[in-house]
């Protein structure tokens, strides 16, 4: 049986959301995507509307129950995809929002920079806690 891993961080954008749950020296992960992924679009000039297409509600909630069982959690990402998963998880779950402890934007990086940022990240917010 594996011992689930304290920390994850979810790196997501509107076509995948790859998801890390990691120590110091080890790291698990998974891809997720969404059923029916959304094209890449633009705004256009006199239309109504943003451009963007919004998250599918059922890969929000993949995503979410796949950080469930973590103990705190970062969320990254290049674009919006982000913020809609923060608000889906605050209106769907409460206790797993609680377990969010930041929300960064980064562009595409590799899945091991994406380890070593959320690691160093936990590293700064552990050390600004009382002890």
């Amino acid at each position: 049986m594996t011992i689930p891993h304290f920390h994850a961080v979810i790196w997501v954008n509107h076509h995948e959301a790859k998801i890390f749950h990691f120590n110091a020296t080890g790291a698990d992960h998974e891809i997720l995507h969404p059923e029916n992924p959304t094209l890449h679009i633009h705004h256009k000039a006199n239309t109504i509307g943003s451009g963007h297409e919004t998250l599918d509600p059922s890969f929000l909630h993949e995503i979410a129950a796949a950080v469930g069982s973590a103990g705190e959690v970062l969320i990254v990402g290049p674009g919006n995809a982000k913020t809609v998963l923060v608000k889906h998880i605050s209106q769907h779950d409460k206790i797993l929002k609680e377990k969010i402890l930041g929300v960064e934007t980064v562009d595409h990086p590799s899945d091991g920079q994406i380890v070593a940022y959320a690691r160093k990240f936990f590293k700064s917010a552990d050390s600004m806690r009382p002890q």
